[in-house]
């Protein structure tokens, strides 16, 4: 993993920081991870444009009334995929992903959007086309999943990074359903990274066009750098998050910290995106512990 190496250690470091700290503080972290669940709504479904930006997305899921006509199609994609996430919070650690269990996720995401093809793979002729890939007929899409899945639990002893960025890509290069692949793809990363004991990763929407090179780039020659870079960058940015709440950090914006400490804000703002500085995003803000 070329220039993910470093990244690749700095987890293995995060992550043992993660669970010194997690004594008595299970309450918070569930605290956290309610908390974020918003963000994720919103960042996976902007990503497939969905207009809603954060602080409805926020509304939507407290059942405020909007200050604007949305359609009945994206309130659902925001409450489902806020159900889904939960569901998956619950149910990781204690249940193996199969493909009963990637439809039934399925089923949650697109009841009352699309309830004629929610929970089922694509079948007969359904075909489904993503930019200028077109995606393996349905015939072949239940043994190319039981591919993929035996591919992500046979690499065990590759880093969790390399794991999910290839399995995210070949999801998504089946493209199973009809409709929902990104989201539910999104959400089967958190699904294993949680079963494997890891944190979950929020994909930012403005990373989006990094996050469809990392497409063109696996259907041009199959591999996975610039996805392990995505990946890697989101986990270090979730444990950052999830250090600071739970290692009792003063938690400032990283335009506050800068002032502070007397650095340039674009500087600062470069290392946070590179991650050599332990700052995260949290409400589409940098911010830092310290």
């Amino acid at each position: 993993m070329p220039k993910t190496s470093g990244i690749s250690k700095r987890i293995i470091d995060l992550r043992e920081r993660y669970y010194h700290s997690l004594k008595d503080k299970e309450a918070l972290l569930t605290l956290i991870a309610e908390a974020e669940i918003s963000e994720q709504v919103y960042h996976s479904n902007a990503i497939e444009n969905s207009t809603l930006s954060l602080e409805e997305t926020e509304k939507i899921l407290l059942q405020i009334d909007l200050d604007r006509f949305i359609t009945e199609r994206e309130i659902f994609e925001a409450k489902n995929l806020a159900r889904v996430m939960t569901y998956i919070q619950q149910k990781a650690a204690n249940e193996p992903l199969t493909l009963m269990q990637i439809q039934w996720l399925h089923k949650l995401l697109l009841s009352n959007i699309r309830d004629d093809v929610a929970g089922r793979f694509r079948e007969n002729n359904e075909y489904v086309r993503v930019g200028s890939h077109i995606a393996p007929p349905p015939k072949e899409i239940q043994g190319l999943l039981d591919e993929m899945l035996a591919t992500f639990h046979s690499n065990s002893h590759h880093h969790i990074v390399q794991r999910i960025a290839k399995f995210h890509l070949m999801f998504e290069y089946i493209h199973p359903f009809v409709d929902g692949n990104g989201r539910i793809g999104r959400v089967l990363n958190n699904y294993l990274l949680l079963r494997e004991g890891f944190v979950p990763i929020n994909i930012k929407f403005v990373d989006r066009q990094k996050y469809y090179a990392a497409f063109k780039e696996f259907d041009a020659n199959g591999k996975s750098k610039i996805m392990e870079e995505i990946v890697g960058l989101s986990l270090t940015n979730s444990y950052h998050k999830r250090l600071a709440y739970l290692e009792g950090k003063k938690i400032l914006s990283l335009s506050d910290y800068a002032k502070t400490s007397k650095q340039s804000h674009s500087n600062l703002i470069n290392k946070a995106t590179r991650q050599t500085i332990e700052a995260f995003v949290e409400k589409n803000k940098w911010k830092i512990g310290l």
